[in-house]
């Protein structure tokens, strides 16, 4: 993708003031669903406590759990 498209999109994250800590923020979360990242490495990188970053997450609609995809199955079925 090019540049251009990448700040549009970064734009419409409303939680960040400048352009890079949007573009940063929306690198880490893909970063932090493909499971590359923790929560404690996206945090620290933002400069958020995690508790924090999971309630922009939560506020935003995106679901994470430190839990495996199988645990979460289990989970549900509990």
């Amino acid at each position: 993708m090019s540049k251009e498209i990448h700040q549009n999109i970064a734009s419409e994250v409303q939680r960040f003031q400048i352009i890079d800590q949007k573009e940063n923020f929306l690198f880490l979360i893909g970063a932090l669903l493909a499971r590359v990242i923790s929560l404690k490495k996206a945090s620290e990188v933002m400069q958020l406590e995690p508790s924090e970053f999971l309630k922009i997450l939560d506020l935003m609609g995106i679901e994470f759990s430190y839990l495996s995809e199988k645990d979460i199955e289990m989970e549900k079925n509990w």
